[in-house]
């Protein structure tokens, strides 16, 4: 480890979509960074290139093992200050950046200072035009590609509070298909808020019964691209 200095490890949100979505602390972390590390370094320097930040960039990723994560803790060591960034978003939020922490942790014990830098997020973004009460909400990250899909489905629908996850656009109709079912079976009745493309150009928000916001995509299955974010209610 370089010294008795505490090593800074800045957890920086960047913009889900509209690259404007930065905080001018953002800004400021990224640029005083001595590295970034990144899920992907070609869509992280997108943003830096439109706010002239040149930093070394390192891959941390889903796939990222554990022998990799030692590595990044051993350059991590070399340096006074390191920043996470996710492709979108706030890192640790359905994405692998909470493992790097935990393991920053253990191998810099009190010799790191680890500071979150606050911004957008898909999850606050669409509560935030929900219009329903939100004092209490449950966030589930991404529902199972296979095995527990319908568990997972089962438990969102049972909730006595609003929730709230996310969805591959290549799964929101199976998805939709199999609440609808659900419903009928467990007699109760959702209602919910979509959001697809947040901030970005084509940014779509639809609100209604499960039953009509599929119709509408099934008429409408040009318009499934992109991330989505549900809340049932």
């Amino acid at each position: 480890m370089q010294d008795s200095k505490e090593l800074e490890f800045s957890i920086v949100a960047t913009p889900i979509g509209n690259l404007e979505d930065i905080t001018y602390r953002a800004v400021k972390t990224l640029k005083e960074a001595d590295f970034i590390l990144c899920e992907d370094t070609r869509k992280t320097k997108v943003l830096l290139d439109r706010y002239e930040i040149s930093k070394p960039l390192k891959a941390y990723h889903q796939q990222t093992n554990d022998s990799k994560i030692e590595r990044i803790l051993e350059q991590m060591s070399e340096v006074k200050k390191v920043a996470l960034v996710t492709d979108a978003g706030t890192p640790g939020i359905s994405d692998p950046g909470n493992i790097l922490i935990k393991k920053a942790l253990e191998f810099f014990g009190d010799k790191i200072k680890i500071t979150p830098i606050p911004g957008a997020n898909a999850l606050s973004a669409l509560l935030s035009v929900a219009g329903i009460n939100t004092t209490r909400f449950t966030f589930m990250g991404f529902p199972p590609n296979k095995k527990g899909r319908e568990k997972f489905f089962r438990e969102v629908l049972v909730s006595d509070y609003p929730v709230i996850y996310y969805e591959s656009p290549y799964r929101l109709m199976k998805n939709l298909e199999l609440i609808e079912g659900l419903q009928e079976e467990l007699e109760v009745s959702k209602k919910l808020v979509l959001g697809r493309e947040l901030t970005k150009m084509f940014e779509e928000i639809k609100r209604g019964e499960v039953a009509d916001i599929k119709k509408y995509y099934e008429e409408n299955s040009d318009k499934i691209k992109g991330e989505v974010v549900v809340l049932v209610y």
